[in-house]
Parts: C-alpha cells; sequence; structure tokens
C-alpha cells in the first residue's frame, strides 16, 4: 500500500524496513567474516638509531564507530577533526614495547611503555637522535563533551617510563601538518596553537560576497577534477584558524621558548648539525582549485635559538602547472638539507618552465648552496639533467646517486656524481626502462648518521674501490627472488651475496641493523634485518648475520586466520588476443575439490596499468610464495564465504612508440 500526499510520496515498505532497522542497529557480517577481521594486525616496528633498540608499536584491528562519527571539517584537501585539531580518523597504536638488540642477535627482555593511562591513542612516534629517548602523542576522548585531549610525552628507552613533555594547559598542540621534530638529543619543535586564538569562525547568514571565477587573459588552466577544496571566505578563514602554528622549543626538562612567528607550516627540518632550522610555510593567496599543496610556499631558515638568517624562496601560487606526466611547480622545489654535511641546502630547478611538452636541455638542474653562504657566493650547479630530477642517495663528498625519469617514454637514468670533487665528471650508472622490472638493480642500503639523516652505506671489503649494497625485488619470469648485491660504484661491477630462497619462501631484506658513527661497515661483520614468509607461514623478522649469514629469529607470529590457513594459491599464467602474456593470483578456500565441488562464485579484484611495450606488460611481478595477507580492505576475506578470488589479473593498457596507453583502451576491451 503506498500513502500518497499533495507534499509527499512515502511507501509502507520504506517505513516497515526503517523500523526494522532502528530496531536491529547496525548489522553485524556473517560470523565468518568477523573472526577473521577483528584480528589485530601483527605489530610495526621501529629501529633505534644505533641500532641497538627496536620498538614494537601493537595496533588494534578496525577505528572505533566513535571515529568515524566524528564531525570533520574538510579543507584544502585535508579532512580536520576540530575536536583535537588533527587530521580526522587517524588510526592509532594501543601500545609500546622496546627490546634491546643483542650482539649474537637476540632480543632481550621486553620492557612496556608506561605511564599513561589505559585506552590512550598513541601516534606520531620517533627515536630521538641518541635513542635514549622516544617522544610521541598521547589523546584521550572526554566522555563528556566529546573534545580530546592530545598532549606530548616523552619516554626513556632503558626504563619504559614516559611522563607528559608539556605539562602548561596553555600549551595545546596542533597535528594538522607537521607536529614536531627533535632538533638534538634532549630538544624538540613543536607546533602548537597560537595562545591568542579564540573560537572557530562561524559562517555567516549572508555570503561575503558573489564568488567570481575569471578568465579575461584567457589562459587555459588545464586541471584534473578536485574536490574538497576551499570554497568561499569562510573556509579560508577556518584553514587559517585550524592551520596556523606557533612554534615551540621543548626541552627535556620541560622548559619552553617560541621561535618564529606564526604562520601555517608544513615542515620543519633541523640541520645535520644542529645549528639552523629550515621552515616551510604557505601563505595567502589561496585557490578554490588546487588543494595547500600548490598554495604560496615560503621556505626560511632560523638559527635554533630563534634569530632570523635568510628567505630561501618565497613561490606564488600554482594553479598552472600542465596536467602533462611530468609537468611541476616553477622555481626552487624540493629543498633539503645535505645528509652528509654540516648545513649544506641543494634544491632543483626546471628549466622548461615546469611544463613536460616544452622541449629544452637541461630539463632540471640540481644546484648546492651552504646555509650561510659568503657574500657573492652563488649557488653551485652539481648536475644538469635531460629528463626529470626524481631524487638524490647521497654517500659522501666523493659519491652520490640522482635519479632522473620521463614518464612518457619510462626511461629512467641513474647518475654517480662527486659533489666535492669538481674535476670528477658524472657518469650514468644504470640506463634502463622503469617498466622493465627484470632489469631493476635496486637500491642503496642507507645507514643512519649520529645526526639522524640517513646516507648510503659504504662497505669495506678486501678489494680497493667504493662499495655499495643494492637490494631489490627480484622480478623474474618465475616470480619475484629478492636480492641483495655489492656494487663497485667505481666500476659498476656487481656480485649477488644473497638472494631469497626459492623453492619454498619469500626473504626480503628490511633495513640495516650494523652501526657505524662513519655508516663504514666491514662486510664480514653485516647485520641485516629480513622477513622471511611462506604461503602458509606468516612473515617473521630474522637478524642475518655475515660472514656466515646465519639468521636469529626475533618475533614468532602465530597465524593470524588459522581457519584459512590451508587455502589454495596459485599464480597463473595467460594470454590475451592480443597475444600479450599476463599473470594473475589464484585464491580458493581451503579443502576445495572442483571434481566433488564443483564450479565456485569468483570474485575478480584488479586495476588496468599504463605500459609503453608488450614485452614490460607481461613480466611478472608477484611471488607464489608470499603469505596471503587478509584485512578488512581486500577481498580475500571472501574466501571464508567459499568464494575464489581472483587477485590482480594484469591489466595492461599498452600505448607503444608515440601513442599513449589510453588512446588503445577502447580497442582492446571490445
Amino acid at each position: 500500500m503506498n500513502v500518497i500526499s499533495k507534499h509527499n510520496y512515502i511507501q509502507t515498505s520504506d517505513l516497515s524496513m526503517r523500523h526494522q532497522s532502528a530496531e536491529l542497529g547496525y548489522r553485524r557480517p556473517p560470523k565468518q567474516i568477523e573472526e577473521i577481521v577483528d584480528v589485530p594486525p601483527n605489530p610495526s616496528y621501529i629501529i633505534s638509531p644505533r641500532r641497538d633498540r627496536i620498538m614494537f608499536l601493537k595496533r588494534r584491528a578496525m577505528p572505533p564507530l566513535s571515529d568515524l562519527a566524528k564531525p570533520e571539517n574538510v579543507l584544502s584537501g585535508i579532512r580536520i577533526d576540530p575536536g583535537s585539531n588533527m587530521r580526522s580518523r587517524m588510526s592509532f597504536y594501543t601500545g609500546i614495547t622496546v627490546h634491546m638488540l643483542m650482539d649474537n642477535g637476540t632480543l632481550g627482555p621486553a620492557k612496556e611503555v608506561h605511564g599513561y593511562a589505559d585506552g590512550a591513542k598513541i601516534n606520531f612516534v620517533t627515536w630521538s637522535p641518541d635513542g635514549q629517548h622516544m617522544a610521541f602523542t598521547v589523546r584521550y576522548e572526554d566522555k563528556v563533551d566529546s573534545s580530546v585531549n592530545l598532549s606530548l610525552w616523552v619516554a626513556n628507552a632503558e626504563s619504559g617510563e614516559a611522563r607528559p613533555l608539556c605539562i602548561s594547559e596553555n600549551i595545546r598542540l596542533n597535528a594538522i601538518f607537521e607536529l614536531f621534530v627533535w632538533v638534538n638529543d634532549s630538544t624538540v619543535l613543536v607546533c602548537t596553537i597560537p595562545s591568542s586564538r579564540g573560537n572557530p569562525p562561524k559562517k555567516p547568514l549572508v555570503p561575503f560576497g558573489p564568488r567570481i571565477r575569471s578568465n579575461e587573459h584567457k589562459n587555459v588552466v588545464q586541471m584534473r577534477a578536485t574536490k574538497e577544496m576551499l570554497k568561499d571566505l569562510h573556509e579560508e578563514q577556518l584553514f587559517d584558524y585550524y592551520a596556523t602554528s606557533q612554534l615551540i622549543l621543548v626541552s627535556m626538562d620541560g622548559q619552553v621558548k617560541p621561535i618564529a612567528p606564526p604562520a601555517i607550516y608544513t615542515a620543519l627540518d633541523p640541520s645535520p648539525n644542529e645549528k639552523y632550522l629550515m621552515l616551510t610555510s604557505v601563505h595567502r593567496p589561496y585557490s578554490s582549485i588546487v588543494s595547500y599543496e600548490r598554495f604560496p610556499k615560503k621556505v626560511e631558515l632560523w638559527t635554533v635559538d630563534g634569530t632570523f638568517i635568510r628567505e630561501v624562496c618565497d613561490l606564488p601560487l600554482a594553479e598552472d602547472i600542465p596536467i602533462t606526466s611530468g609537468s611541476v611547480r616553477k622555481g626552487k622545489r624540493l629543498i633539503r638539507w645535505r645528509p652528509d654535511m654540516p648545513s649544506t641546502l641543494y634544491w632543483v630547478e626546471a628549466q622548461d618552465g615546469g611544463d613536460a611538452n616544452v622541449n629544452v636541455s637541461p630539463r632540471d638542474i640540481v644546484y648546492m648552496e651552504r646555509a650561510d653562504p659568503l657574500n657573492d657566493e652563488k649557488p653551485q650547479v652539481l648536475l644538469e639533467l635531460d629528463l626529470r630530477y626524481r631524487r638524490t642517495s647521497w654517500c659522501n663528498g666523493s659519491h652520490a646517486l640522482v635519479y632522473e625519469h620521463w614518464y612518457k617514454t619510462r626511461r629512467t637514468r641513474t647518475w654517480v656524481i662527486s659533489p666535492d670533487c669538481k674535476d670528477v665528471s658524472p657518469q650514468v650508472l644504470f640506463e634502463r626502462s622503469s617498466e622493465d622490472a627484470y632489469s631493476n638493480p635496486g637500491s642503496p642500503i642507507m645507514c643512519r648518521t649520529p645526526a639522524g639523516t640517513f646516507v648510503i652505506a659504504k662497505i669495506k671489503t678486501k678489494y680497493e674501490g667504493t662499495y655499495i649494497l643494492l637490494k631489490g625485488q627480484g622480478a623474474t619470469p618465475k616470480g619475484s627472488i629478492p636480492f641483495l648485491d655489492l656494487l663497485n660504484i667505481n666500476t659498476g661491477v656487481k656480485e649477488r651475496i644473497w638472494e631469497s630462497s626459492k623453492e619454498k619462501y619469500y626473504e626480503s631484506v628490511l633495513a640495516l641493523m650494523s652501526y657505524n658513527p662513519k655508516c663504514e661497515i666491514q662486510l664480514n661483520q653485516l647485520k641485516l634485518l629480513v622477513s622471511k614468509e611462506s604461503r602458509r607461514e606468516p612473515a617473521q623478522y630474522y637478524i642475518k648475520i655475515w660472514p656466515d649469514k646465519n639468521q636469529v629469529q626475533i618475533t614468532n607470529y602465530s597465524h593470524p586466520h588459522p581457519q584459512l590457513a590451508l587455502l589454495q594459491k596459485e599464480v597463473i599464467r595467460y594470454q590475451r588476443k592480443d597475444g600479450v602474456k599476463l599473470t594473475a593470483t589464484l585464491y580458493l578456500p581451503p579443502g576445495y575439490n572442483p571434481s566433488e565441488d564443483g564450479p565456485l562464485p569468483c570474485l575478480i579484484w584488479s586495476y588496468p596499468g599504463e605500459f609503453k611495450s608488450r614485452e614490460a606488460a607481461g613480466q611478472v611481478r608477484r611471488s607464489p610464495n608470499k603469505f596471503a595477507r587478509i584485512s578488512s580492505n581486500f577481498p580475500l576475506l571472501w574466501l571464508a564465504r567459499g568464494f575464489a578470488v581472483l587477485a590482480d589479473p594484469t591489466i595492461p593498457i599498452i600505448g607503444e612508440g608515440d601513442q599513449e596507453a589510453n588512446d588503445r583502451l577502447l580497442t582492446l576491451t571490445e
């Protein structure tokens, strides 16, 4: 029966359904699904700077509904929790344990970090540069008014005892962007809410004025579809209100010193010698069509005692970056401290106006400059590049690796440069297609310096020359076989010193565990953190020790979903009509027998990818020996309901030569 009137149309069946839903409340998933998604994931880990301790961070399986139901403000692409002045719906840790790492690779007894109340949500966990303390935030929910108490804590690594670092009620943290950073072993730089801030601005009943967009100069601005940008002057006021911070220096004894004027600071970077601070901020005029990342950006240098040194750059609003892949912002970008020097900056500048459609040589130039240059001292040119700059991995004044890439052709080059030796010419170490997984040489093993920065570890061997280690996924036609190579950076000659098991296990190198203040590691004393897993055994962590490559297991995680321990997994290979060879991973429920059980419903989970060649599209980039990790956001959950799952079947869209990949999408799917 339908009830119809002049003003509404309501079906009685809808009313019945709403009444039934109100009685039932939230519907729970089937028991088989609930038992899987409620299992907490294994802890995350953070290794201490001197590689003598390892911290494990406990997590919960799913966020509470109270977190998802909180009001939020969406401003310039950022989701803000107004009650805590941090990003909304942030995941969190529930506990911290610390272990000593013994010389033989075993772990000492667990020290539980304690001092905060039960139910605390922990975020932003970091080691101090000397590894003697950990800093983190703790937040509690006020059960009366739903407000959040967000506070900065510090814990002693030896005892596990934790205490709040800022005890004044007038100090409130601002976690919209970077919250805090260690300046030295005993001081942190913290973003706080300005003490003069009042209540949030209210939206006026009458708008401030009409929203006007003008194209009088007929500038063609190509933009990808964007959501949740600033819509009006009121949202601009809200962005200022929540994002503006007052920086303070806080020492371990609780002393507080304000530094620099309030601003919207998006990055805080102390120099390796603990003398300078590089502060990055955004400012007006804002935009309603791009996010805060393209707002006017200012980079300044200050001393750690609060003296302004100079402005590095002040970039204008960047609404006109072309959508072509490889296009970038005009002016200085990717401004960083050299990790191997006390206080030297480096950055890159586009020579094509940031427009990838412009043909020019060089396309990018990498510069270097001291924080306090002498009079008339100009920035030094490190390298001129014909492709687009990607990153630099620093080793020392004699060696660094510079990476460049061009998306349209998929070409990538790795250069070896001598940044402090002007008479040594740059040399190409690797040049290849970025799509060619089989030729990927891997990435260098990094070592943490006493200043807290990361540089390439120098490996000392019985041979002459400069050696480094490269770790890679090791894609092959038979599946991925991770590896570790010893590379002579002068000659380019490589030697494989380790690779994963090929039969049953999948092993991979995670981190360097050897420590040396100069980042010079003897090969016969090498220690690595590795993971090891199989189809039916979850990943465990091991310390692998040279020269015998013995390994010591340091974790013993149980199977997270034993009801699916016997699931069936197979990497299948097949060929498309146009001859392209493809792969997929097929998962079947435990005990499934096709001759007895018949066909199954199958869930296919995939997304197309762009390629420039058929050969690259057909390469195998997976391993049959990896453990099947089941989570709430991946369809393997449906194995518990009797489904088959075809995961990540490759759907390549190929654009060879001058053709773009998506030009052929309709042809291939007809």
